[in-house]
């Protein structure tokens, strides 16, 4: 897996607009902003993109992520250990792949 770090979230959006990905991994607290704004418009740019939130509290405990970002596949409690988060970046990918294709 190639992996893009950014610490912020104008920088998650620069390289969203700048490159292809087939996952994000987002911190639901960012600096300059949250998580819901860079899945939003992940949405919007990266389409097929998973998008897998880790969360250091429990407030979205409830499941209500998934009406407030709906590409939103998975949700971690932090911390996380990077062969559980490269797991389920490569299970997501997988069956992403294995989905047909829609009629154009």
């Amino acid at each position: 897996m190639e992996v893009t770090l950014v610490h912020s979230q104008t920088e998650a959006l620069i390289q969203i607009r700048a490159q292809s990905f087939d996952a994000l991994i987002l911190e639901m607290v960012l600096p300059d902003g949250g998580a819901i704004a860079v899945a939003d418009f992940a949405a919007y740019r990266l389409p097929k993109a998973s998008v897998i939130t880790v969360n250091s509290t429990s407030f979205f405990s409830d499941g209500s992520i998934f009406e407030l970002m709906p590409n939103v596949h998975s949700v971690m409690q932090s911390p996380v250990e990077a062969k559980d988060l490269a797991a389920l970046v490569s299970h997501l990918n997988s069956k992403q792949q294995s989905r047909p294709s829609q009629p154009g």
